[in-house]
């Protein structure tokens, strides 16, 4: 019996985990990670890893009230080992990368070459949004990724065990990915003429959907789930959206028919352009809630290829490239992802945007450095993640809720680069009210960076 997977496979996996470490390990370095998302799930999976109940801080509730991402629970035994938010870093770049094994698997089942295999394997990674993605913080989102292929794949081989925890895994991920679970099982059922994998998928979908947002995040957040609110035109909870959704459509035409989208679908579509044809446009069932979800929501973020939200799209695209180059096209195609990686994705923040901090940078590393003990810390969101690993931390945003200090034993503030959503005036403002306040004294301060330390 021939081999499914060879050498290069894992040599471009382990190339790929490197290189997207090293990237967003750098970013974390020049301080240009955030408290939105990297920042949140390193507090929590650090308090999983200590046995504390892992409420974040920054959102006020405990961590499966966000999105039951129970998956998170698993993360934490590397930080048993050793605690780094660079666990979460490599883990993410690993999960990106090691879904070319899967990948390669579905294309050598559809019968092609190890070089064409190569050239999916190399489209995919050239995707914008994998590069991309994997700068944006931390998503136990992208854990889903590779689980999305190898559901795929076991399926396919008639393989029970490996499918079952495939959904098991991508469920526990993130509560809406149980409706991918659903539209995949559609998929295997009308398609694929996988009877038992598609009911399977379908039933083992609505059932955590209904415990995810009415049970648990419900129970775990006092509220609805996170991004209802994204979605108000349609209803204030999970029901009502679902509802309004299903049996009135034509509420969606006015969300769908913007310019705003079609960017959104030439971005999502250019990368594999090439591949799409009608006779593969059946692979993308699964990817139809996720595409209708950013489709009638206002919020920019779920339409680009910078954020994580078309995540789960991207494995049916790479369906349809598979039976695109099964059907003789892309010979072109590793030099059309070429470009549209050199277009698309952000690498050019490490000559911009990511670097212009750099003059505080020395001073930020040594008043990090100073804080030695678990004390309560409010600090910029761009520091948020490299102080995450303690009970109690806040973001210098809103000052109105800054009022009353006494639960800060540390602020951490920069007046130079005062961090997202903020200003200058505003940290300096916040400067003034704690030199006077006479339970904190100035333990550091160098070019624009001030470390208060309660006596």
């Amino acid at each position: 019996m021939p081999k499914v997977l060879s050498k290069p496979s894992y040599q471009i996996a382990a190339i790929a985990t490197v290189v997207l470490f090293f990237f967003s390990s750098l970013r974390h370095i020049l301080f240009k990670s955030g408290a939105y998302d990297l920042g949140i799930f390193d507090q929590a999976v650090y308090l999983i890893s200590q046995k504390e109940v892992p409420i974040s801080s920054l959102m006020g509730f405990h961590i499966l009230g966000d999105h039951a991402a129970w998956i998170l629970y698993l993360l934490a035994i590397p930080y048993k080992i050793y605690p780094s938010v660079y666990w979460l870093l490599f883990i993410q770049s690993l999960a990106l990368s090691i879904a070319v094994l899967p990948l390669w698997q579905l294309s050598k089942l559809n019968g092609l070459s190890e070089r064409q295999c190569i050239t999916v394997a190399l489209i995919y990674l050239l995707y914008p949004a994998i590069f991309n993605i994997n700068l944006f913080d931390f998503h136990p989102d992208v854990l889903a990724l590779p689980l999305l292929f190898t559901a795929v794949l076991t399926a396919k081989k008639n393989n029970n065990l490996g499918f079952i925890l495939s959904i098991l895994f991508i469920l526990g991920c993130k509560e809406i990915f149980s409706l991918t679970v659903i539209a995949l099982g559609l998929w295997l059922l009308l398609i694929e003429k996988k009877r038992s994998y598609g009911f399977l998928a379908i039933v083992s979908g609505l059932i955590w959907f209904i415990i995810a947002t009415g049970i648990i995040i419900p129970f775990y957040s006092h509220g609805e789930a996170a991004a209802v609110h994204r979605y108000s035109f349609l209803g204030s909870s999970v029901s009502q959206v679902s509802s309004n959704i299903i049996f009135k459509p034509w509420l969606l035409l006015g969300h769908i028919l913007t310019k705003e989208n079609l960017e959104y679908l030439v971005f999502l579509i250019l990368p594999v352009i090439w591949a799409f044809s009608f006779k593969s446009l059946w692979y993308l069932l699964p990817a139809i809630p996720t595409l209708v979800l950013n489709l009638i929501t206002d919020y920019q973020p779920q339409k680009d290829l910078t954020h994580h939200y078309s995540l789960v799209i991207l494995p049916f695209l790479m369906l349809m490239v598979i039976a695109a180059v099964v059907y003789g096209k892309g010979k072109y195609a590793r030099i059309w992802s070429l470009v549209c990686f050199l277009i698309f994705a952000k690498y050019l923040y490490f000559t911009g945007n990511y670097i212009n901090n750099l003059d505080t940078w020395q001073a930020t590393t040594e008043s990090i450095s100073r804080i030695k003990d678990n004390g309560s810390v409010l600090t910029w969101p761009e520091i948020v993640a490299h102080l995450s690993q303690r009970k109690e931390i806040y973001m210098a945003l809103d000052e109105s809720k800054l009022d009353n200090l006494e639960k800060f034993d540390h602020i951490l503030l920069n007046q130079r680069h005062p961090g997202w959503l903020s200003s200058p005036e505003k940290i300096s403002n916040l400067i003034t009210k704690v030199q006077k306040d006479p339970n904190f004294q100035l333990d550091y301060q160098k070019d624009g960076v001030f470390l208060f330390n309660r006596k």
